[in-house]
């Protein structure tokens, strides 16, 4: 049986793949309280006892606008903790498997994003996930960085809760409609990840490196709040649709710049490993879950 090692196991994606390879592998899914991934002798001493065949990182700081200010603490977490991981699974002969953003893209392009397109982040969350990409891609050979955008799930915080609770409370919700990217499922991203460890236990070597997921159809916030509010009141969770009022970015002020296009093209991912985007719109017919 492989042997696999979750980090970040408490979060949004790192949660579905602990419920979703329990009792399919040797599994050892830890969260920030039981490993510290900054802590290098920590790292080391827990992967060259447990020995995983992979280590799939789901940790990481995603307080997008929180990094601005908490600038060292997000190097830290998002650069740091993926070369300690990098270089311990290395260490092992382990494949690694790291999540990254949308975020380390300027997000001003006209298409969607490819893996070869220009990096260039604009905030401290965009540059301090970089770091990390660059860290796995240096220190560990068999390396696979799943880059993806706007993910939501029934466990952790995310837009979709956020919406819902916001619809208890006020008649009119105001929602930034010139951003663009495909909203991912939870449970679709530790899908893709699964699909890519079954890929190579079948024998087969992957091109190594950076792929995108994300879901489809590319909406803006917008857009995907109405379809949110449209499956609540279809599953009678709410006698009727909030008033939702479309506002520019310039109109929502935050402390770090959000990119206008965070959509990604997946067809890498596809080619590679099969992999189809995530359908956003099935999993929000599910909305009873996030209520």
């Amino acid at each position: 049986m492989k042997r696999v090692l979750i980090t970040g196991c408490n979060g949004q994606v790192g949660f579905c793949l602990t419920e979703m390879l329990a009792g399919k592998v040797e599994l050892l899914a830890l969260d920030r309280h039981a490993l510290d991934i900054t802590n290098k002798k920590d790292v080391f001493e827990i992967v060259t006892e447990f020995k995983p065949d992979y280590l799939l990182n789901a940790a990481a700081y995603t307080a997008v606008d929180q990094a601005e200010i908490d600038v060292d603490l997000a190097f830290s977490i998002n650069h740091k903790g993926p070369m300690n991981l990098a270089e311990a699974s290395e260490s092992v002969g382990a494949t690694m498997l790291h999540i990254s953003t949308d975020y380390v893209f300027k997000g001003d392009a006209l298409e969607p994003y490819s893996e070869k397109d220009k990096v260039e982040p604009k905030g401290v969350y965009g540059k301090s996930k970089l770091e990390g990409e660059k860290a796995v891609a240096e220190y560990c050979e068999k390396h696979l960085i799943l880059r993806t955008a706007w993910v939501f799930g029934g466990h952790g915080n995310n837009f979709v809760k956020t919406m819902l609770r916001l619809s208890r409370d006020r008649n009119e919700i105001s929602i930034v409609s010139d951003q663009f990217g495909g909203p991912t499922y939870a449970g679709d991203i530790a899908q893709a990840l699964i699909s890519m460890i079954e890929y190579i236990d079948a024998g087969n070597t992957p091109e190594w490196g950076v792929y995108h997921f994300s879901g489809e159809p590319y909406v803006s916030w917008f857009e995907f709040a109405n379809s949110i509010f449209k499956s609540a009141v279809d599953a009678k969770l709410l006698d009727k649709m909030p008033v939702l009022k479309p506002i520019s970015s310039a109109e929502f002020l935050t402390k770090a710049d959000r990119p206008s296009n965070s959509r990604l093209n997946c067809q890498k991912i596809h080619k590679q490993f099969n992999v189809p985007p995530s359908d956003w719109l099935l999993e929000i017919k599910n909305i009873k879950s996030y209520w």
